[in-house]
């Protein structure tokens, strides 16, 4: 019978820019359709629709036809879909397990099959980054019951997933902040925005709102998909960190994909970090430009921390460095009234081994460019 034939098409892997008006434009060639429904996720997978056809030869030539074609330059994957569009899941009220460190090539079937044992499972996926594709690490999985939820929780945490051990826990879904100023007049970031905001040999990202599993290792693994990292900091206690890059233009697209996304749970910002345009007179830069506050931290970003930089890029005890003493590393104390130098100490080019002069070191100080 015709009627129980299927007549609904799954069209995944599409670009964000994609819409259902296109869609239904190219697929109408080949028959009349009768409806198509784009399912936009907020969680960085690609987006992917539904297409329904009023007949069911005129949907298996588009299978044939369609599958595998680029549009808008990302080769589409076409198949029968298993649920219409109307029938998609509502899992609001089902029992969510989060799951982070995981392999890079850990997929949304793999962590699937890995918590499958535990209960009937609603939803499961791996969240990748809306610019690269590929996975941040971490996903979700959706049990219909909290007590397979919680048995999964205390069975899989620390278990082996690929090449990693895995974290368990609840998935934390927080109320929306009241919006502040600032927020209510942020809207998307562009490269061609971000890239003039800082000066040209600023390489340093700025990334809060980590407040809880921020590692060195983490941060590596969000932002190496830009670009060469040369070094990062991390402030666990804080919740954030920096990140600097080879290049002024890899910062750049970082600031622009990462900000806004969740890293662990948390919707991250992310900003230039405050780097000293003259790096011969760090001194000079007196006057700190401060961020406004951001809503739900309600406090100024590093702003109980400034006193703990220095020109060479990062904090430096006072006994020594890597195991030499201070003026070993070529810096000597000199008072100074740079407010971000701490209370009466400043750093200048002084002695080092073997008697020579080392310059000060380029650094970072915490803010926005204006």
């Amino acid at each position: 019978m015709e009627d129980e034939m299927p007549k609904t098409l799954y069209v995944g892997n599409l670009s964000r820019d994609v819409t259902e008006a296109l869609i239904l434009q190219l697929f109408s060639q080949i028959g009349p359709c009768k409806n198509c429904k784009m399912i936009m996720d907020t969680a960085g997978n690609d987006p992917y629709c539904f297409v329904e056809f009023y007949e069911h030869r005129h949907a298996a030539a588009a299978l044939a036809a369609m599958n595998g074609r680029k549009i808008m330059g990302k080769e589409v994957k076409v198949n029968w879909a298993t649920t219409p569009s109307s029938q998609k899941k509502d899992t609001s009220n089902h029992f969510h397990v989060f799951v982070g460190d995981l392999s890079p090539e850990i997929t949304t079937e793999d962590i699937k099959a890995a918590f499958a044992p535990f209960g009937r499972i609603s939803d499961a996926r791996v969240v990748k980054d809306m610019a690269t594709g590929k996975s941040k690490g971490y996903g979700f999985v959706s049990f219909f019951n909290k007590w397979d939820a919680e048995n999964a929780i205390q069975q899989m945490g620390g278990q082996w997933l690929g090449g990693r051990q895995i974290r368990t826990n609840w998935a934390t879904r927080k109320p929306p902040a009241p919006k502040s100023t600032y927020e209510t007049n942020t809207k998307q970031l562009s490269y061609d925005e971000v890239v003039t905001q800082s000066s040209p040999s600023n390489c340093t990202v700025y990334c809060g709102g980590v407040t809880s599993g921020l590692t060195e290792q983490l941060m590596r693994q969000t932002f190496s998909p830009f670009g060469q990292i040369m070094e990062i900091r991390v402030f666990p206690d804080k919740g954030y960190s920096f990140v600097r890059f080879n290049s002024h233009e890899s910062a750049a697209h970082a600031i622009v994909s990462v900000n806004g996304t969740t890293i662990e749970g948390h919707v991250v910002k992310c900003y230039w970090g405050k780097e000293t345009p003259d790096m011969v007179s760090p001194v000079q830069q007196s006057q700190l430009s401060y961020p406004p506050a951001y809503g739900q931290w309600g406090q100024w970003y590093g702003g109980a921390q400034l006193g703990q930089y220095v020109p060479n890029g990062w904090q430096v005890p006072t006994y020594g460095v890597y195991g030499q003493a201070w003026n070993q590393q070529g810096f000597g104390q000199s008072q100074s009234s740079a407010p971000w130098m701490g209370p009466g100490y400043g750093v200048q080019a002084a002695q080092g081994q073997n008697g020579a002069v080392v310059p000060p070191q380029p650094g970072f100080r915490v803010g926005f460019e204006t």
